[in-house]
Formats: structure tokens, C-alpha cells, sequence
């Protein structure tokens, strides 16, 4: 967790925008939740973990910043990458702060589009470099060389998120780029997200971690029920499936690997909100939901 103790000068609040992006499997959630200080991603091996726009919100006396994880930027194969990518591209437009997120494994040129894109942007751009401990000195100054020829104007920071190396470099450049402003949140709210939405992504990482191939990719979640009272809470979700054959997939023999996500997932639930859950799942089959705009909608990916 980065340290917050910077002082700003005096009678001056700052606020922003720091909007994440870049390709899958570089780091942006793992990134987002290391600079938040709290895990308000969920983070899987697998790509296209997180398809919505996410906020996490840091507060101190002197500023607020506005962190927001967003799809990983994928050539669109249905409707719902579609929306994602959408997500990412509206990032490069309503930022303070651009943090553009690659690795030392990733191929620097898959999405040139994206990126010149990001290059038409006159937002701050600071470039992150993750995953440095898998590399030597050699390759990362060369990816250095490469990444400035291609973002000539972009700050570029080495790091590891998941050894917590030179993030906090990166947290202290982040706060001199604030610009000045009154907190666009109350101080006290993490994020701007409903509680629903993150019973909702607890219980859809935990099939990212359980299933494999196609299946956890066709998955929904919907909270249908969340009442909570001073000593528990009480959820009712669906786990929507494109077809049978996966609705008996996530089933399985007996139910035995619908009640291991749904025991997992009831730890995760517990342990974000403090207090005792009771976690009903169910599964039902949405026929092609991924390619349907009414149902896209419905599930949040786009305005009603």
C-alpha cells in the first residue's frame, strides 16, 4: 500500500481521475488494488477478467484521487467486448490522468490502434512497465527505448505490483499531477459501486479460478436478493450460462462444484463487508446473453 502521508501545500485540495488502462494479463487490477490499498478488483490468471469500468477512491485531507480499472483492450469477438472495449475507450477521454499499463512478456505492438489513440490524447500519460522481476536489466531497457519511441510524451515507471516495487514512486507522481478541485465523492465512500456489484464479482472470480476454457467466459452474475441487518446478510444470485451443457458444467456431480464457488465465494463476501453471509446460488441458462443488447444492458455493460 502506497504511503499517503503527502503534504500538499496549504489551503490546496486536489481531486482527479486516474483512469487504467491497457491490454489483458499486464496487471491493471492488481496495479488499481495496490494504489487503492484494498482489493476492489477481482484478479485471475485468465484474460478479460474485468469488463467493466471499476472505481476505487482514495481519500486524504489534502486529495481525492479517482482510481477507475477497465477492460483489458481486445479486437471485439461479440457484443459484450464490444461494450468493453467502449469502457476502455472512454478512459482516454474523461481522465485527469492517463496510466497506461503494459508487462515485460506482452507484445508491445497488439493494439497500435489503442495507442495511438492514447498518443492523440493531450492527458498526462504515465506509462507503467509491470512485471519486472520476470526480466533482466538488458530487456527492460530496451523495452524502455521501445515504449518511448511509441509514447514519446508518456512518463515511464518500472514496477512490480505484486512485490510492491516502485509503486509508490508512482503513487507520488500521480499526486503532484492532480490538479486542483473540490472531492467529486464524499471522503468516506471507497468507491461508487453498489454493493450488489461486487457479490456480483466475488462470486464470478471464483468461476474464473474454478472452470475452464469457454465456460467461465459465458458467465453472469446477478444479485436477485441482498438484505442485511446488524449480523448478516442475506444473498440470493444467479449464475447465468449460455448453454445446458454449461449450466451441468457448473453444476457438476451432485452440486459438488456449485457448492465449492458458492463456499468460497461466501468467505470473499464475508470478508469484504465485515460480517456473517448467507449465499444461495443458482443457475439458469440465458441463450447467447453475450450477443443480445437488451440483455447486455440489463446486466450493466451499456445505458438502459
Amino acid at each position: 500500500m502506497p504511503d499517503k502521508t503527502i503534504i500538499s501545500k496549504p489551503n490546496m485540495h486536489k481531486a482527479g481521475f486516474v483512469n487504467i488502462v491497457g491490454n489483458p494479463n499486464v496487471g491493471k487490477s492488481t496495479l488499481m488494488n495496490r494504489l487503492v490499498g484494498e482489493k476492489i478488483s477481482i484478479i485471475t490468471s485468465k484474460s478479460q477478467t474485468t469488463r467493466h469500468r471499476i472505481k476505487g477512491i482514495v481519500n486524504t485531507d489534502d486529495y481525492q484521487i479517482v482510481f477507475s480499472d477497465t477492460p483489458g483492450v481486445v479486437k471485439p469477438s461479440y457484443k459484450m467486448q464490444e461494450y468493453m472495449l467502449e469502457f476502455s475507450k472512454s478512459a482516454l477521454v474523461d481522465a485527469d490522468i492517463i496510466l497506461y499499463v503494459t508487462d515485460v512478456v506482452e507484445n508491445i505492438e497488439k493494439n497500435l490502434d489503442f495507442i495511438d489513440k492514447v498518443n492523440k490524447s493531450d492527458i498526462p500519460v504515465l506509462l507503467v512497465i509491470n512485471k519486472i522481476d520476470l526480466t533482466t536489466q538488458e530487456k527492460l531497457e530496451a523495452l524502455f527505448d521501445k515504449w518511448k519511441s511509441l509514447i514519446p510524451r508518456a512518463e515511464i515507471f518500472p514496477l512490480s505490483a505484486t512485490e510492491n516495487f516502485n509503486v509508490d514512486n508512482l503513487y507520488k507522481r500521480i499526486v503532484e499531477l492532480l490538479p486542483e478541485g473540490e472531492p467529486f465523492f464524499p471522503k468516506d465512500e471507497l468507491t461508487d459501486l453498489p454493493s450488489r456489484f461486487f457479490v456480483n464479482e466475488i462470486i464470478r472470480e471464483k468461476i474464473l479460478q474454478y472452470y475452464d476454457k469457454e465456460v467461465p467466459y459465458s458467465v453472469e452474475v446477478e444479485v436477485e436478493e441482498f438484505k442485511e441487518d446488524d449480523k448478516r446478510i442475506n444473498i440470493m444470485a444467479v449464475i447465468y450460462v449460455e448453454r445446458s451443457s454449461q449450466k451441468g458444467i457448473i453444476i457438476g456431480s451432485q452440486g459438488e462444484a456449485l457448492k465449492k464457488v458458492g463456499t468460497q465465494a461466501r468467505l470473499d463476501i464475508e470478508a469484504f463487508f465485515g460480517k456473517k453471509v448467507f449465499l444461495n446460488l443458482y443457475v439458469k441458462v440465458l441463450k447467447d446473453w453475450r450477443n443480445k443488447d437488451s440483455e447486455l444492458k440489463n446486466f450493466g455493460y451499456a445505458n438502459k
